[in-house]
């Protein structure tokens, strides 16, 4: 289809979802008016808790565009996974089961209560609960949550996953991980099975945000199959596997070991979790309002078709989730002509981001404009906007940027590729938006189509990103935690920069950058840590270095079945999957 018919059909869509939203919120929201549906409301979701029941049973019934991008908790990274991974694995602390902020709160989960931390901050004692188990009844001890986060050592084979442990306690690089010394990590001792203690080189105020990550989930030595354990992971909380078809279908049963009073987080009311992976999103989203499934893996939100249909006919089974996540163009430093500052900067100046904005569904249904690389809600966030976007309502400004093309010595324009993700909605019209403005200073950008579970291994492949020419990257991304440490490390810190499953998709290497991430994590006033992470920000921006395009909010479908179901800050707006259940 031209891409001019279809622009014209996601702006229709876009407006129709915004006047069914307006409408909605003018009626009052939850009453459902003239519609058919039959859930708890519009936006019941949000910041409260939608069909709250207790009732146990059932099966939970979910559908992905995409699959896990690891089922191995030491080796994922999409925030979906983490979510999904509270059904299977446990960490020493983790975050609350309540709605909106509430559930950015660390409290325990294996250990007894949070860290016993020494008075120079560089020492983290935990007691383990009793009765702790793994699925074949075995007791789970610190032993083996030291060993499971020694496996991110083991950077051969257990690649993706995020370093953050790793940089803290071992900023040399000296251990090799359990498969190459089995002398283990000096720094994590366990002195007995129920006692594990981190020594840290210097203080972090958020090593147990790092903890509270699956990276931080112990893994039983016995059952280690090294990179093939994410094709079967041994589970230490209420499901267990029965089935992972990658790509196809993952089905999670009930692991009858675990015991629910070791365990003050996890509901575990459905019996059995079913997931199925379909690529056909529009498909999907057409069986989720049909009652096939409760909800979407992904979280990313409906198809534009989809938010249509469901805003217009089912709204009390929508919520309009805020999220902490970033739209973005990663602009690679290491592709010509991105290693001069005023090509990035003609980016920047041609971009019609009031364009991208209607194209992914408009204001109400997808979200602010950015101007900051940082979200609103993370400290480090300013209104500093030196290209003037906000200032211009996201409309391109083409005399700057044929200014920066002559500076950066290409007055024509240049040739170059940007990635997008088939299978993340409205992100391939997003980038055919993109290459339309560009088009108009003689920048022709050729749009390439990926799947996003293969990402890592492309985008997150700086050399693989060479061997295709790719010079922009259009993707998303949120906090791993609620810190500038948590959000913005991985992708502006030249010391996360990996040879697979990297982030830093810019390939930034600014000895001043890296210097500014010291100096905000040393700092234990989270104010004065935000003031820096300010700094940071206004760096990057001033070098066009990645290209925040939008804050997102998400058209979400919640399955009338659905019972606990609330939007998370912890898991940057998805519903929490670890207290939902479902009417039998």
């Amino acid at each position: 289809m031209p891409t001019g018919s279809t622009k014209r059909r996601l702006t229709s869509g876009a407006a129709l979802v915004v006047a069914a939203l307006v409408t909605t919120t003018a009626c009052g929201g939850g009453d459902g008016g003239d519609s058919d549906s039959k859930g708890a409301g519009y936006n019941a979701a949000l910041n409260k808790i939608a069909n709250p029941s207790k009732k146990k049973g059932g099966t939970l019934k979910m559908v992905g565009k995409q699959d896990l991008d690891s089922a191995d908790p030491q080796r994922a990274y999409y925030g979906m996974t983490w979510d999904f991974m509270r059904f299977y694995t446990r960490q020493l602390v983790t975050y609350d089961t309540k709605p909106g902020k509430a559930g950015t709160k660390l409290v325990p989960d294996l250990a007894t209560s949070t860290a016993k931390i020494s008075d120079d901050g560089k020492t983290y004692t935990y007691k383990l609960r009793d009765g702790l188990t793994w699925e074949d009844g075995s007791k789970l001890t610190s032993k083996d949550v030291k060993y499971g986060i020694e496996r991110t050592w083991a950077t051969d084979t257990i690649t993706g996953g995020p370093g953050y442990i790793r940089q803290t306690l071992d900023p040399k690089t000296k251990y090799k991980g359990p498969y190459k010394d089995k002398g283990g990590l000096d720094a994590i001792e366990t002195p007995d099975d129920q006692t594990i203690i981190f020594k840290l080189p210097k203080r972090n105020g958020d090593f147990e945000q790092f903890l509270a990550m699956p990276t931080g989930s112990p893994v039983k030595e016995s059952k280690d199959t090294k990179a093939k354990y994410t094709q079967r992971p041994f589970s230490s909380g209420p499901y267990k596997f029965e089935t992972y078809k990658s790509n196809k279908k993952i089905v999670l049963v009930r692991n009858d070991k675990w015991k629910k009073s070791s365990d003050p987080i996890r509901a575990a009311l459905p019996d059995k979790i079913d997931v199925t992976i379909s690529a056909n999103q529009e498909e999907n989203d057409k069986k989720l309002m049909e009652g096939d499934f409760d909800l979407d893996l992904n979280g990313t939100g409906m198809t534009q078709s989809g938010r249509v249909s469901a805003v217009t006919d089912h709204r009390d089974n929508v919520d309009n989730m805020h999220t902490s996540f970033v739209r973005y163009v990663a602009l690679v430093h290491n592709a010509k002509p991105f290693d001069n500052v005023h090509c990035r900067k003609a980016v920047f100046y041609a971009t019609d981001f009031a364009s991208i904005q209607q194209t992914r569904g408009g204001k109400v249904a997808a979200g602010d404009i950015a101007n900051s690389t940082f979200p609103v809600a993370i400290p480090g966030y300013s209104k500093y906007d030196p290209y003037g976007v906000l200032k211009r309502k996201g409309k391109p400004d083409v005399a700057k940027a044929k200014d920066e093309l002559k500076q950066c010595g290409k007055p024509s324009g240049f040739t170059t590729k940007l990635t997008a993700r088939s299978n993340n909605p409205g992100e391939v019209d997003a980038a055919e938006a993109l290459q339309q403005a560009l088009d108009k200073v003689g920048i022709k950008v050729q749009v390439d189509a990926l799947d996003g579970a293969d990402t890592s291994s492309i985008t997150g492949s700086p050399s693989v990103v060479k061997k295709r020419g790719y010079g922009m990257t259009m993707s998303g991304w949120g906090p791993d935690f609620p810190s500038g440490q948590g959000y913005a490390q991985p992708l502006f810190d030249s010391r996360f920069l990996n040879p697979t499953g990297n982030y830093n998709e810019s390939q930034i290497k600014d000895k001043k950058v890296d210097a500014l991430f010291d100096k905000a994590i040393a700092e234990t006033d989270p104010a004065k840590a935000g003031e820096i992470y300010k700094e940071l920000d206004k760096r990057i921006l001033d070098q066009a270095d990645w290209m925040p395009f939008l804050y997102e909010k998400n058209i979400t479908w919640r399955g009338s079945r659905l019972t606990n179901a609330y939007m998370s800050d912890g898991y940057n707006g998805r519903y929490d999957y670890a207290s939902l259940g479902v009417v039998k």
